[in-house]
C-alpha cells in the first residue's frame, strides 16, 4: 500500500506537470497524460520547429504583435522552451497590457514551466467572472493542483464543466486531481466519463490505463492504452506504461517517454 501511494503521487505529479505542453500538440507519449488545453485563437503549425522561425522572425520584426508573440511563444513550449516562451510572452503583455489572448498565453506558459502561483495569478487577469472561458479555468484547475490546493482546483474545474458540460479535457484533469489524493476509484470514474466522449484524444485513454494500472489490472491498462495506436507506438506506449508501474518511486522526469511517431493535436 505504501508503494502504491508513491506511485500514485508520483505519477499524477508528472501527470500535471505536461498539462499544458500536452494541450498544444506535438507528440503523444505516455509523458502526455494529461487533457489538452487549447484555445480556438492558438495557432497548430504541422512543425514546431519550422513555427518558431516563421514566428519568431515576425515576431522580432513587431514585438506588439500579439498573434506572433501568441505563435511564437506556442512553438517554443512545443519545442521544449518553456522560458524562452514565457520570456517572449513576458515581454508582450507588456507592450500589450490589458490583452486577454497574451495574458491567457502567457499564464499558460508560466504554468508549463512550473510556476504555478504565478500562472495562476496572471490567469485570473485573462478572464473576468462575467465572462468566463472554461479552458483558462480548467487551466487555474491544473495550477492549483501542482500547490496541492485540491479542493479548491476541483471548484476550477466544476465552474468549467458548468461552461463546457462533459468536455473530455476538463473531465481527464479532474481525474488526474483525484489521482493526486489517492482516490483511485473516483479518478477511474471520472476518466471513464471522459474516456466515453467521442472527442476524447489518445491522452485521455492513456490517463486512465495509468489508473487502472495503479490498480493493479495491468492486462487492462495494456487493453486500453494499445486501443487507437498503431503497432509500433503502441508497443512502445505498453513498455513505458509497465516501466512507470514497476518502479519503486515513479517515473524521475515528466518528460521521459518512450519514442513515438509525433501527432499534432
Amino acid at each position: 500500500m505504501r508503494r502504491q501511494s508513491n506511485l500514485t503521487r508520483h505519477l499524477a505529479s508528472a501527470a500535471l506537470l505536461t498539462v499544458l505542453a500536452a494541450g498544444l500538440g506535438g507528440c503523444q507519449t505516455m509523458s502526455d497524460v494529461a487533457g489538452s488545453i487549447t484555445s480556438r485563437s492558438d495557432p497548430t503549425p504541422d512543425d514546431p520547429r519550422r513555427a518558431v522561425e516563421v514566428y519568431g522572425e515576425r515576431y522580432r520584426k513587431n514585438p506588439k504583435d500579439v498573434a506572433a508573440a501568441v505563435g511564437y511563444g506556442q512553438a517554443l513550449r512545443m519545442t521544449g522552451q518553456r522560458s524562452q516562451a514565457c520570456a517572449v510572452l513576458e515581454q508582450a503583455t507588456i507592450a500589450n497590457p490589458g490583452n486577454k489572448a497574451l495574458l491567457a498565453a502567457y499564464g499558460r506558459a508560466l504554468a508549463d514551466n512550473g510556476n504555478s502561483q504565478a500562472a495562476f495569478d496572471v490567469l485570473s487577469r485573462a478572464h473576468s467572472p462575467d465572462n468566463p472561458d472554461w479552458r483558462i479555468l480548467s487551466v487555474q484547475g491544473t495550477t492549483l493542483d501542482k500547490m496541492n490546493r485540491h479542493e479548491e482546483a476541483r471548484r476550477y474545474y466544476a465552474s468549467a464543466l458548468r461552461l463546457a458540460p462533459d468536455e473530455p479535457s476538463v473531465l481527464s484533469n479532474l481525474g488526474l486531481s483525484y489521482m493526486l489524493t489517492k482516490d483511485l476509484p473516483k479518478a477511474e470514474e471520472t476518466l471513464r466519463q471522459a474516456y466515453a466522449s467521442a472527442r476524447a484524444d489518445t491522452r485521455i485513454r492513456q490517463n486512465l490505463a495509468l489508473v487502472v494500472g495503479l490498480q493493479g489490472r495491468f492486462a487492462e491498462a495494456e487493453t486500453i492504452v494499445k486501443a487507437d495506436l498503431p503497432s509500433d507506438e503502441a508497443a512502445a506506449n505498453v513498455a513505458y506504461l509497465r516501466d512507470m508501474l514497476n518502479r519503486k518511486d515513479g517515473p524521475r522526469t515528466a518528460s521521459r517517454a518512450a519514442p513515438v511517431v509525433a501527432k499534432d493535436d
